[in-house]
Order: structure tokens, then C-alpha cells, then sequence
């Protein structure tokens, strides 16, 4: 039995008050349903790799685990990015996983016409990957593939190494602002 915080069962039951399917609306609204997608909160990483010698990256919440074998992750990137046609053709690109003390970081990842690094810290590997310091987990990755979704692509990347730090706790963003985990729940 699933229970509220206040001990209350909760049970399947016909209700007319709010909240409830009745209350359904389409998803021909924009704004709505991007609201709707904000109720799920999620991580933010920072994909990122060298462009002719100089960092760039863009941030992005949709990023999910897909398979342990072959190791695979997937992000889906807007259609309407003018960073990821650059990030595509690079030979590896590095996924951060941004920490709870980088929101400011994220912004700048996320804004158009600023110098996005400006205020990172960063290193690069070998092979070009870049990833920011003091994030969470680092995947050094090339793109397996990719398939059109909407107005967006899902890239699908093969991860080649990593590094955890699982001791630095995620960022995390739920209805459009960035929160800190709350601890656990057991």
C-alpha cells in the first residue's frame, strides 16, 4: 500500500475535485506542455567537445542511460541548436554531469551570443572531449547514431571511459529552475 506523507492510504477511487483526469487538456499548447514536462525533474549535463581549438558546448536535461552493454547513452538535441551540428562531426565529445554548485554554469551553457566558458573551469582530453570541473560523473563519448524526434534528434553515444565522483551530489532541474537533491527516502 503507497501512503502519503501524512500516513494517509491512498487507493484507486472516483473523484470529481481537482487533479484528476477530467481535468486533461490537449497538447496542441506549447507553453502547457512544456510545464507538463517539468513536472518530471531530471539531471543537467553539459556536452561538450574542442571546436578548432577553442571549447564548445551546449547544456542539456534530456540526457538517459540506455544499455550497459554496449555502454550507451542517449541526449536529445533541439533541432534549432546551432552548437550541436558543430559537436556531431567531432571525433568525441565529453558529457558532464553537472553538480548542485553549477546552475550558473549551466546558464551559461545555455545562452546564445556569450563566450560559454568564459567562466568554467575545464580540461580537454586528447581525443577532444571537454569536461567541466567539479561535476558528478564524466563520459568521454563518440556518437553511435542518430534519429529524428519532433524538433529534435536523439543522438545516441557509445561511451568510451569514464570517471564517477559519486561523493559531489547532481544538479537537478524540475519545473523550469534548478533545486538540490533532498536527501533520502527509505
Amino acid at each position: 500500500m503507497i501512503t502519503t506523507q501524512e500516513g494517509q492510504a491512498l487507493r484507486g477511487q472516483a473523484s470529481a475535485g481537482p487533479g484528476r483526469w477530467r481535468d486533461a487538456v490537449a497538447v496542441h499548447d506549447s507553453v502547457r506542455l512544456r510545464q507538463a514536462f517539468g513536472c518530471f525533474p531530471t539531471g543537467v549535463t553539459a556536452v561538450c567537445a574542442m571546436a578548432n581549438g577553442v571549447p564548445a558546448g551546449l547544456a542539456a536535461n534530456s540526457f538517459v542511460s540506455v544499455s550497459l552493454e554496449p555502454a550507451l547513452v542517449s541526449v536529445c538535441m533541439a533541432r534549432a541548436s546551432t552548437t550541436w551540428p558543430v559537436l556531431r562531426e567531432l571525433p568525441s565529445v565529453g558529457i558532464s554531469v553537472l553538480a548542485e554548485a553549477h546552475a550558473p554554469i549551466c546558464r551559461l551553457l545555455a545562452a546564445k551570443g556569450v563566450d560559454r566558458f568564459s567562466q568554467v573551469s575545464w580540461e580537454a582530453t586528447d581525443s577532444g572531449s571537454v569536461f567541466i570541473h567539479g561535476a558528478t560523473l564524466w563520459l568521454d563519448c563518440q556518437l553511435e547514431s542518430e534519429f529524428p524526434a519532433g524538433d529534435h534528434d536523439i543522438a545516441l553515444l557509445r561511451i568510451q571511459t569514464m570517471s564517477t565522483f559519486p561523493e559531489i551530489d547532481p544538479l537537478v532541474f524540475h519545473r523550469s529552475m534548478f533545486h538540490r537533491l533532498a536527501g533520502r527516502i527509505d
